[in-house]
């Protein structure tokens, strides 16, 4: 087993969350940020109704994204844990399951996709005006779509390992790439709304060769070996504890597309662009306490598979404590200086005026929302699949979607806006619940070889 590993389950827990989560969070960042000037690019190079087409095709890219994530994520926490237990060759056939899964599910996505795009994108609330920028830049995505979930699925099963810098390099080389390409498509080669994708899916290529190379190098702890024919019994566990993911992120799509088709109800294209800046905005400020989840995942996988709850429960109370903390300090920035961040998008009035109190609304709740993260990313870790499902579900299908059909009919636009914040506040008292009914019983655990061997007595 690799240094990198072994100091999962040595190393003092702040220096170790220290340097697991910077790595995670700078990669986020960047990543976050060239999210950012995708759309800042698009605004000025396009206009308003590019930022609205971005917004339309989101969800698509969430569902795409959402299939790698659960393979990813769900392999990962087991590889994790294998490699605590010191059963580095299970880990190894873990990981060869999950390339056989991100390479055959994206294939099949894509070419699903593909063959429906129209109607799909009509389906999700594009207008006739913003269904060909809509189609042009989602067409293009789709074709680069294989490189995507390899990137990302590999890259949780790095930072399974212990290894969050190499997972850091490679996200900064993806959104370095794409940042440089952006503007030169763009305005450059005057291609509009289609450069904006070709740049995203050859920075994605690059990241999935960066990773490729990175395991055929010999310097992961896992080998890179190709599954012809998966077991049934490890594609299941790697599904059950990846699930909530998917079902996190899809379910994030398909609120996405009730408030593109309730902002063209209730308003119109102007509110589908805020709609599409203010999602950049809230994902680029949930990147410090996402990355401190990524950098505490890989410690609490690793020291449950070893049995060293002490370390899990110190691990858990300063990730809740730096989350808090990161969530106020996002809040309070955004809520003094709204019109600066909405004018880093457009230049339009009606979007920057119509924005401000569309992003005041939906920034209400921000404060809480590091527990609720938190809290999922522990029980996805501790392979709790069932809690990480019910946290995943809870904000955006349980909560969220239901008030933005609901509020509307009372408060028009202003309660589509409104819901974000109290779906975050719902949550975080879902999470509390949760969390409090079993905090005595959450950190003792047998070692994983011998919860297993338990497991397999009691099926007999």
């Amino acid at each position: 087993m690799k240094q990198q590993s072994i100091r999962l389950g040595t190393e003092k827990i702040p220096k170790l969350l220290l340097n697991l989560s910077m790595p995670a969070f700078i990669g986020m960042f960047v990543h976050s940020l060239y999210n950012v000037m995708d759309a800042v690019f698009i605004a000025r190079g396009v206009g308003t109704i590019g930022v609205a087409a971005l917004s339309i095709a989101f969800p698509i890219q969430m569902i795409i994204g959402g299939v790698a994530a659960t393979f990813g994520i769900g392999g990962a926490s087991i590889i994790s844990r294998r490699l605590g237990a010191k059963r580095v060759e299970e880990a190894n056939q873990v990981f060869g399951h999950i390339i056989w899964l991100l390479l055959f599910f994206s294939a099949l996505l894509m070419i699903s996709a593909l063959l429906f795009l129209e109607p799909m994108l009509k389906a999700f609330g594009a207008t006739e005006t913003i269904l060909p920028f809509a189609a042009d830049y989602l067409g293009i995505i789709l074709m680069g779509s294989m490189f995507l979930s390899f990137a990302m699925g590999t890259n949780n099963v790095v930072r399974s390992e212990g290894n969050a810098k190499i997972a850091m390099y490679t996200m900064i080389v993806s959104a370095g790439m794409n940042m440089l390409l952006n503007p030169l498509f763009i305005f450059g080669l005057n291609m509009g709304i289609k450069g904006a994708a070709l740049a995203t899916i050859i920075s994605q290529s690059l990241a999935a060769l960066w990773l490729l190379k990175y395991f055929l190098s010999g310097k992961s702890s896992l080998s890179l070996n190709w599954i012809w024919l998966p077991q049934f019994g490890t594609v299941k566990k790697i599904i059950q504890i990846g699930l909530p993911t998917f079902i996190n992120m899809s379910a994030s799509s398909l609120m996405f597309i009730t408030v593109n088709w309730v902002l063209v109800v209730y308003s119109g294209e102007i509110q589908i662009a805020i709609f599409g800046i203010l999602n950049r905005l809230i994902t680029f400020s949930s990147m410090p306490i996402l990355g401190i989840v990524q950098g505490m995942q890989p410690i609490i996988g690793f020291n449950y598979g070893a049995g060293a709850m002490a370390r899990v429960k110190r691990t858990f109370q300063l990730c809740v404590f730096v989350a808090t903390a990161v969530a106020v300090t996002t809040w309070a920035i955004f809520m003094a200086f709204p019109s600066f961040f909405l004018g880093i998008f457009s230049t339009d009035p009606a979007v920057v005026t119509n924005g401000v109190n569309a992003l005041r609304l939906s920034f209400l709740a921000v404060p809480v929302i590091g527990l609720s993260i938190v809290v999922g990313g522990m029980y996805q870790a501790l392979g709790k699949a069932k809690k990480a499902f019910i946290l995943s579900m809870s904000r955006p299908i349980l909560f969220l979607i239901p008030l933005v059909l609901i509020l509307p009919q009372f408060l028009d636009v202003t309660g589509v806006w409104l819901a974000f914040a109290l779906a975050d506040g719902l949550s975080f008292l879902l999470a509390g619940i949760l969390f409090f009914r079993e905090r005595q019983t959450l950190f003792t655990h047998e070692p994983e070889e011998s919860a297993e061997k338990h497991e397999a007595v009691q099926a007999r």
